[in-house]
Order: C-alpha cells, then structure tokens, then sequence
C-alpha cells in the first residue's frame, strides 16, 4: 500500500495556480477569492473519494470517511491552505494534500477502518490577513473569543465576522468547537521551515514540543510637528519611542536566552512625511518560547522598558494582546509509534522542537496530537523559493499513512 507522489505534487501545483500575486510567490489569504478557489478544489477532490463533506461555524473544511463503530472517536489528519504574502507553495499545503492522497489510498485499497477518519483543511492559521493567526484551531479547541470576530480587523478594515458572512458562512464558534472526547488524535504533516533536518541528514523529524506564541499590538502617541520648527527638546516622536522599545525587546530576548525569541515584524507610522515629526506608530511583537515562564519575562520586562520609555519622552504608550498559545507536548504515545513505524521503513528521524506555531499546538488541548516534520531545502520558508524535493516529502507522507492506519484499524476496548 503505497501513495502515488505523481498525484500529491499535481495537487500541489493546481493549488498554486489560486494565487493573488501570480509571479511573485505565493498569496492566498483568508476568505478571500483565492481561498475559495482553493477550497472548490479541495472539495472536488474529496467528493471523487466519496467522502462525507461538511464544514463547521468558523469554516474548517472536513471529509469523512466513515469506521465500523459510526460513534467511535475520530481520527484526524490535515492542515491549513491558507499562506503569508508571496510565500512559497508547499507550507500549509503539503498537509492538505497528504490528508487528501491518504483518503485516496485508503479507499482504493477497500481498507475497513474502526475508528471513523476525518481529513481538514483550515483557511486561517497564519493570520496574514486579520493579525491573529491558527484561528481555524482555536476554534475548535474553544481557544477562541466572541469579541475577536470583531476586533480582529484587515488593512482595509473589515472584521473578520463581516468577511466570513461575505464569503457565505455563518459564524459559529460554538458549532466548530470539538467536544475533547470526540478525536481520538490529530496528525499534521508540514515542512520543518528551518535546516535541522537537512544539516543533520534526516528523513523525518518527530516533533515533541512547539513553541508557545504571545503577540502584542503596541501603539505609541507622541505629537506631529514640523520637522524644522520644533526644536529637539520640545518634541514627542513616536518613532523615537518606537525605535527604543525595538533595540529594547531584542536585548531583553537575548538575555532571557533558552531559545526565546523576539519580533518586530509590522511598522504603521503616521503621518509618514519626511517633514513631519511622526506622531503616531503602532508595531507587532512576537514572542516565543518552549518555557511557559520565559514568555512571561519577556512581557514582564518589555513592560518595566515601556514604563521607561512614557517618562523618558513622555508619550502614551497602549499594549494590545493579540494572541496567546501556551508551548504544549505532543503526544508521546504517538511519537513512540512513529518511531517504530520509521525505523520499519528505514526512514531517518530525529525527535525535536518546533520553533515555529501550528494548528497543532491548539489541538494538542482536546486530542493526542502529532507533528510530523519533513525537510526544507536551506531551511527557506515564508519565501517563493520555498522547496523541499519530492522524494522526502513522499516519506512523511507514507509514515503518516502507515501511522493512520495503525491508529484506525484497532479496536482498543478488545
């Protein structure tokens, strides 16, 4: 019982072809045309299985493939379809299509599953478009919060409930979260987006742990005024205090170490004239860590240098929380069967962390829950020349395979 790679790399490609900057790597935010684009195709692939489609009330996409015991837990697989502006092809995607070619091999092969098996595809894990991020997962885990349907907002100001009614569906987070003892697992495949694997020669990396994700908006205050009028000590730059807090966050990252990072990703400045003194920035933070406790010192500390920095300049400074996911282990049960199922097929693994997030760390919350890393050329990710070589993303997809199987075919309570 094998995958047939000719058809994920077709699957790959065809969904490529939804993009909103053709050329320029890929683009295709949430409730967008795009994404819709995506998600017919997807669905056309799944009714050809013969699976039962449904969506829930914040859009996750499933297909079902029904077990003996129709009442039994589920075992899920998938991930999401959405991707970061000019990125590449395969992040995201390559679970999704494994999900889909796994559901193929499994009914061309007549296989009878005990346990019921479901495949997803989520349209809103890296928050490109609203600012927020595996939303599609926090859904599901009960994670995620009425008001952010409508805080949560895009460049051009449409909340996030006002562009799921327009692109047809009706929110529902009560409808989309799982109850805990519905899944009996979740399995995602994705490439590792770093170089691990690659520098160390391995086939297949084991995730034990990802990172935990805390995310700020940070708004600075200070008062427009003319670039050649106002004198220097007679000013409340907004820049300035902006760009105090960035050299900031990165010592106090660095002095934190065990592997704690942090990310000035976003600048909105105002008026944003080269005469006029800026009077208004807002910026992103991102920050994570495998340690609970190191997340916590980072805020800490980035809070006492925002005390500073108000009686330094004295400008207001808002802090805004965007987004919280603690780190969480992945299930240990699973890895250990993982493991065995590799060293079957003469795949070489190595058991590690995720430094980036994933739709798993919020499964991790109701179900056992397993990552599956497979490698990225030069580590290139979030990137048009994202690649990882057919060859290997084949192995992750066949240990998944062999790992669904082994997980659905079981009676347990025999």
């Amino acid at each position: 019982m094998r995958i047939n790679l000719g058809r994920v790399v077709n699957d790959i490609e065809q969904l490529a072809r939804f993009n909103a900057t053709p050329g320029d790597g890929l683009t295709r935010l949430s409730f967008t045309k795009e994404d819709k684009e995506a998600r017919e195709y997807i669905k056309k692939e799944m009714k050809k299985i013969g699976l039962e489609i449904y969506e829930d009330g914040y859009s996750n996409l499933f297909g079902r493939r029904e077990g003996k015991n129709s009442n039994a837990q589920v075992i899920m697989l998938g991930s999401h379809y959405d991707s970061v502006i000019n990125g590449g092809k395969l992040d995201g995607v390559l679970g999704v299509v494994a999900a889909i070619e796994i559901m193929r091999v499994l009914d061309e092969n007549n296989i009878e599953n005990f346990y019921p098996i479901e495949m997803v595809a989520m349209n809103d894990e890296e928050g490109v478009r609203f600012g927020t991020g595996v939303s599609n997962s926090r859904a599901m885990a009960g994670l995620m919060k009425e008001e952010e349907l409508d805080r949560a907002k895009d460049k051009r100001g449409v909340s996030l409930r006002q562009a799921m009614i327009e692109f047809g569906l009706t929110p529902n987070l009560e409808d989309a979260k799982r109850d805990e003892n519905s899944i009996k697992s979740f399995i995602e495949l994705h490439i590792e987006q770093g170089s691990v694997l690659q520098n160390n020669n391995k086939d297949i990396g084991l995730v034990e742990t990802i990172v935990g994700l805390d995310r700020y908006d940070i708004k600075f205050k200070g008062k427009a005024g003319h670039a050649g009028t106002t004198p220097m000590n007679n000013r409340k730059d907004a820049l300035v205090a902006a760009s105090k807090f960035i050299i900031s966050i990165e010592k106090i990252a660095k002095n934190i170490g065990e592997s704690t990072v942090a990310t000035v990703g976003e600048l909105k400045l105002s008026p944003n004239a080269s005469n006029v003194i800026p009077g208004f920035v807002e910026i992103s933070v991102d920050i994570r860590s495998t340690k609970e406790e190191s997340i916590n010192n980072v805020y800490n500390d980035f809070k006492s240098e925002i005390e500073k920095i108000k009686k330094e300049l004295d400008i207001d400074i808002e802090v805004i929380k965007t987004l919280y996911t603690p780190p969480v282990d992945l299930s240990e049960e699973n890895i250990k069967l993982m493991e065995n199922i590799s060293e079957k097929l003469g795949y070489k693994y190595l058991k590690m962390n995720s430094g980036a997030g994933h739709d798993a760390m919020n499964m991790a919350h109701i179900t056992p829950t397993s990552l599956i890393f497979v490698p990225s050329e030069n580590g290139l990710s979030h990137h048009p020349d994202e690649f990882t070589k057919p060859k290997d993303f084949e192995k992750g997809i066949e240990l998944m395979l062999n790992t669904i199987v082994e997980l659905a075919m079981r009676d347990d309570n025999e």
